[in-house]
């Protein structure tokens, strides 16, 4: 079946674009045309793009389209069953990519896994659900960007999730797995649970992390994210399968008449209006480079192996092509008309056009060699490769950041400890964990992710953290940074270095991770990287994989957190809480000394998967590609929405963060965005035409109080908001009031608000400046006062 569809989707790709098949999946409208254009055209159908697509076709008035090169996955149980996680790594839905030469390290090239398939990443990954803490998300306001602090992620955080608390109460007693529920949503799109099988190795793990003085946290998710936790992963809690972009925010709405995504094709360009293209960049070349070959066109079944490729092309000012268009990006206004793209790089380039945006959402590595490729980015990399230059954006490729991460080896060598190696080297012992599993979705097979982790701070775990952090405040800013960078990445690096320096001598935020196999893996990855990479194109061949140089390690800060790190798992083995697991110290053996650690740091660092940065949302002199409603400087209509604006790499598996990003965009007038003007009296969102943004001004301050309490203020997004009707479904006051909260959805476009009364509650609306103002009286309440401002 996969064949025959792949092998649709490649005579589509040499249809006319009036007859170009839109892949509707589940046999339905496999070959109805695309339009001639979209109001929006989506790049990339990974989580963002799926998230983005889905929101803006919620609109029926508007023509969406989404553009996956990759292809659909067959629900195939190397996907959707927990136990095959990291299997599927260097597989079909893998993009291939490699690292350049890593000379800071071994002088390997590493493998960049990423996804390629609809749903992307979120197909791929580890499963890992959690969020950071608050500080990594002020961080990002305190560089410039109002509205992405924690309190402003939030209702994004809750809008995409419907979390089901672990099944026991007994296992959540056992394994210190807590919630609170104002922090979490229960209607949201993707399944966020627990597994139906927990390994006792995590509760040494945690005794020992305690006994240390690392805490637990009470919940991962609520933003105070440094110590121990049991993290939820996006898990159906039904039939235990992998609650994914594609099942989530795609498969139920495939018959949304205005949603359409295509698959198998490659965006090569983005059209923009009086700017010419390189003739490489749009012309098919015979015999070229094919989708995800890698660098060199090595392929890998699985995810290693990759072989030492050439560095980054050294820049030149010379040669500079005729055909320029240089933008300075604080002044220009360039429009977007569409984009451009093909099957394969031998195949004919179409255009197709889109009236109001596009949005690139291709991830952190491709939509910065997008951007690049269609003129925008540094000027002298750009004029290296004869591409006419849009707009000089000096930050698009650069600030890349990534978890990296060194495997250990301490194999428990207690066998009365379940393990999960047993899946692999018993077989009668994975056939009845299979058994358990297709019949009752219990068992070591729900188990797959290695979810019970530390997120820990360097002062609890060293005695040199002071030395560590006082070493890094004084570097030079341009020290062990990339030569030749542009005065405003220097700006905006500077900034990023003092916010970490600050920031990571506090006992409340985490440095590096412990990732734990619950077989004597106690894997570290560094959170909080002081190391800044790059991404650039190598050639103006759009199918030619990018130059990605991740640079892991160059600021020696990273280094020393992972040795102190590295000599932390001593102790933690060491502790009475994990003698009885007999863990046996291979890698790094017990005594190895610290040449020793860092010859074994050299040669296994690796990526966590995690690549960011690369089109940030800072302010112009600080490198920026992004504002903080997401659109690229010096574009009229083009925004980035993926794990590219992040302005700095959050103490997270990242897969939350990005639903949350894509969640946060919202609507706005289309003459005048709200959060910056006043609306006239009774002018509904629904009385013009809308354009896409940044909704962080949609936000709720309820104001209210119990008969014995105080009057705090809580916050809550305007999206999470339940049906008015289901209010009486709730006992007790604080259910109720989250339930009214939810309620408001209904008024959110409706021309005429009116008072209503229902179970004992009386509602009434009026209009205000921006919005409007609820007032809500209950019983149970002496005041509650809704602010919609």
């Amino acid at each position: 079946m996969y064949r025959s569809r792949l092998a649709l989707a490649t005579f589509a790709a040499c249809l006319p674009l009036s007859t170009l098949g839109v892949v509707h999946l589940h046999g339905r409208d496999l070959n109805a045309p695309l339009l001639d254009s979209y109001d929006y055209i989506v790049v990339g159908c990974g989580i963002s793009g799926l998230v983005v697509t889905n929101r803006l076709s919620e609109d029926p008035s508007v023509s969406v389209l989404c553009i996956e090169a990759g292809d659909p996955d067959q629900y195939e149980p190397i996907i959707q069953d927990p136990v095959y996680v990291g299997a599927d790594i260097g597989g079909i839905y893998d993009w291939l990519l490699s690292t350049t030469p890593q000379t800071q390290l071994d002088g390997a090239a590493r493998p960049m896994p990423q996804g390629r398939v609809l749903g992307g990443g979120s197909i791929l990954n580890a499963m890992c659900w959690n969020r950071g803490g608050q500080d990594d998300y002020n961080a990002w306001a305190a560089l410039g960007n109002p509205g992405w602090d924690w309190e402003g992620m939030l209702p994004y955080f809750i809008k995409s999730e419907t979390y089901t608390p672990v099944y026991s109460a007994d296992i959540a007693r056992e394994y210190s797995i807590n919630y609170n529920p104002f922090v979490h949503g229960f209607s949201g799109p993707v399944q966020v649970s627990y597994p139906r099988y927990f390994y006792p190795q995590s509760t040494n793990l945690f005794a020992a992390l305690n006994y240390l003085g690392v805490p637990t946290q009470f919940d991962p998710n609520d933003g105070s994210s440094a110590g121990a936790a049991f993290v939820p992963t996006d898990l159906d809690p039904n039939n235990q399968t992998r609650s994914d972009a594609r099942r989530t925010y795609f498969d139920p709405y495939v018959s949304r008449p205005n949603f359409h995504v295509v698959t198998g094709q490659h965006v090569t360009r983005i059209l923009i209006e009086g700017v010419g293209s390189n003739f490489a960049v749009s012309n098919p070349t015979p015999g070229g480079n094919e989708n995800g070959n890698g660098m060199n066109g090595m392929t890998s079944n699985n995810g290693f192996g990759f072989g030492p490729e050439g560095s980054t092309p050294a820049l030149d000012d010379s040669g500079v092509p005729p055909l320029l268009r240089r933008q300075s990006p604080s002044t220009s206004s360039l429009r977007i008309t569409g984009v451009e793209f093909a099957a394969s790089a031998s195949d004919t380039r179409r255009t197709i056009n889109a009236t109001r945006e596009v949005i690139v959402a291709a991830g952190s590595l491709h939509s910065a060699q997008l951007l690049q490729l269609s003129g925008i980015g540094p000027s002298s990399l750009l004029s290296t490769y004869g591409i006419p230059i849009a707009v000089d954006l000096p930050g698009v490729g650069n600030n890349l950041q990534d978890h990296c991460l060194v495997g250990t080896f301490y194999p428990y060598n207690n066998a009365s400890y379940p393990s999960p190696t047993e899946l692999t080297t018993n077989a009668s012992y994975n056939s009845m964990a299979e058994f358990e599993y297709n019949n009752f979705k219990t068992g070591p097979w729900t188990a797959g992710s290695p979810n019970a982790l530390a997120f820990n701070p360097l002062p609890l775990i060293s005695n040199n953290s002071a030395s560590i952090l006082t070493g890094a405040d004084n570097q030079d800013p341009t020290e062990y940074l990339p030569s030749g960078l542009d005065p405003t990445i220097i700006a905006g690096y500077t900034l990023q270095k003092q916010s970490l320096v600050r920031r990571l001598a506090e006992t409340t935020v985490a440095s590096y991770e412990i990732i734990n196999n619950n077989a004597g893996s106690l894997t570290v990855a560094v959170m909080h990287p002081f190391s800044r990479g790059q991404c650039f194109i190598r050639s103006p061949d759009p199918f030619e994989p990018p130059s990605i140089d991740p640079r892991w390690l160059s600021n020696p800060v990273d280094r020393q957190v992972l040795i102190e790190a590295l000599l932390f798992n001593r102790q933690i083995l060491a502790t009475p809480a994990m003698l009885p697991l007999q863990a046996a110290q291979f890698v790094p053996a017990v005594d190895a000394d610290e040449d020793a650690i860092n010859a074994i740091i050299n040669t296994g660092i690796r990526t966590e998967f995690h690549p960011s940065g690369t089109c940030a949302m800072l302010p112009l002199e600080q490198g920026g590609v992004v504002d903080p409603h997401l659109r690229v400087y010096g574009a009229q209509n083009l925004r980035v929405v993926d794990a590219g604006i992040f302005p700095m790499i959050p103490a997270a598996h990242l897969q939350a963060v990005v639903y949350a990003v894509a969640e946060k965009v919202g609507w706005h007038n289309e003459q005048q965005e709200l959060m910056h003007a006043d609306k006239p009296k009774g002018s509904g969102h629904h009385q013009s035409r809308q354009r896409w943004g940044i909704d962080s001004g949609s936000e709720l301050i309820i104001r209210f109080s119990f008969e014995s309490s105080g009057e705090p203020d809580y916050h809550v997004g305007l999206d999470q908001l339940y049906d008015f009707e289901s209010i009486h479904q709730f006992d007790d006051d604080v259910r109720l009031l989250d339930s009214v909260c939810k309620l408001l959805v209904r008024f959110r476009f409706k021309r005429l608000f009116k008072s209503r009364d229902n179970h004992g509650l009386t509602l009434s609306v009026e209009r205000h400046r921006l919005g409007f103002r609820v007032f809500v009286q209950h019983v149970s309440f002496r005041h509650l006062q809704l602010v919609f401002e």
